[in-house]
């Protein structure tokens, strides 16, 4: 079901060919074409989330093979389809993974793509960004600044995804003290937007997680906590006059991180949840729901005002997504790269298809 637009030239891509563990290969495919309102893109660089993790291990559902998988990416136009109308070759641009929706319910009236039930994403049902090319639709296709750069670019996918939880669905403010669970990429994009709101950030993590917190120290997070070696509860009391914290995010994917969110939110707080559990019914301490009055939020994704307030965001020097960037495989390289974020090292790795772009 790997959408090839017409007979042409070929390109190289990581496929995800069947369902279930692994089934993922570096071959040659047809290169998409940009008819319609399409937008062709020759990728700089694509991002590896934690969801092509998940679509790895035959975890996701939303995964639907055979397709090209990677949904954040920047590159250089090259070409457009008759449709498009403010998009030109030879501009650099970013997307949103967005490739359809129904474009009549509710949900699309309000733009809120993220949940309408009928969407189709780049990356997931449409063929994605770990390729020499990909095609988006103009709607979901951004400009970028001349002062942001393809590589921090290509993380506005997961910047807008801190956006929407942070901003959006979690209406952090000044003053506020957050808590974020997972030192990952989503939880470093997640920890700079709210440092950028005002609030105290506090991110919570794991042994193996000393680079990242480092990381997160470099970009102005106040306080990084080990929890194998910590008391994460003791630390977030104590800065709290023992109210709890304001706003959690769980941002790891882990069940035990989401009920120890709920144990140090405070009364009348939220807890964010961003994680993608490995299994759709968990067990979740609801009593504390229940008895703080507590704001339990999902954050699915993001839309496209996350997108322009994300660009904002690195336009404006407030958030530097590319400082989480520091590991770097090839395209032909993938499944080492995939291999080193499962095992959870660096922050953030990023292929690398043609940084001359830059």
């Amino acid at each position: 079901r790997v959408m090839y637009y017409y007979k042409g030239d070929n390109m190289k891509a990581v496929v995800k060919t069947e369902v279930g563990f692994d089934n993922m290969v570096y071959k040659e495919v047809e290169e998409p074409k940009a008819e319609r309102d399409l937008v062709k893109i020759k990728i700089a660089y694509s991002g590896i989330c934690g969801t092509d993790l998940h679509a790895f291990r035959g975890e996701y559902g939303s995964t639907k093979p055979p397709v090209i998988l990677g949904h954040e990416f920047s590159g250089i136009v090259t070409e457009v389809g008759p449709d498009v109308k403010n998009i030109k070759v030879g501009d650099r641009v970013t997307s949103e993974t967005t490739f359809t929706t129904c474009g009549h319910c509710s949900m699309c009236a309000s733009k809120d793509y993220n949940l309408c039930g009928n969407r189709q994403g780049i990356g997931t049902q449409i063929n994605g960004s770990m390729a020499e090319y990909v095609v988006s639709r103009e709607e979901s296709v951004h400009v970028l600044p001349d002062n942001v750069s393809l590589l921090s670019a290509s993380l506005t996918e997961p910047l807008a995804c801190g956006v929407h939880a942070v901003i959006e669905k979690g209406n952090v403010q000044p003053g506020d003290i957050c808590v974020v669970f997972g030192a990952g990429a989503i939880g470093q994009m997640v920890a700079q937007v709210a440092k950028g709101c005002g609030a105290t950030v506090i991110m919570a993590g794991l042994t193996n997680d000393a680079e990242r917190f480092k990381i997160a120290k470099e970009c102005g997070i106040d306080v990084t906590v080990d929890q194998m070696t910590q008391d994460l509860k003791s630390i977030v009391m104590e800065m709290t006059n023992n109210e709890g914290a304001d706003k959690c995010f769980e941002c790891s994917g882990a069940v035990v991180a989401a009920n120890t969110a709920l144990d140090l939110c405070r009364r009348k707080g939220t807890v964010v949840q961003m994680g993608v559990f490995s299994k759709s019914k968990v067990e979740i301490c609801t009593d504390w729901i229940l008895h703080k009055e507590i704001n339990y939020v999902g954050s699915r994704s993001q839309k496209p005002s996350s997108w322009v307030k994300a660009l904002e965001l690195i336009a404006d020097g407030k958030v530097v997504p590319e400082k989480t960037a520091k590991n770097f495989v090839t395209l032909e390289n993938w499944r080492d790269g995939f291999d080193r974020m499962a095992k959870g090292e660096g922050a953030k790795w990023v292929i690398t298809i043609d940084e001359e772009l830059e």
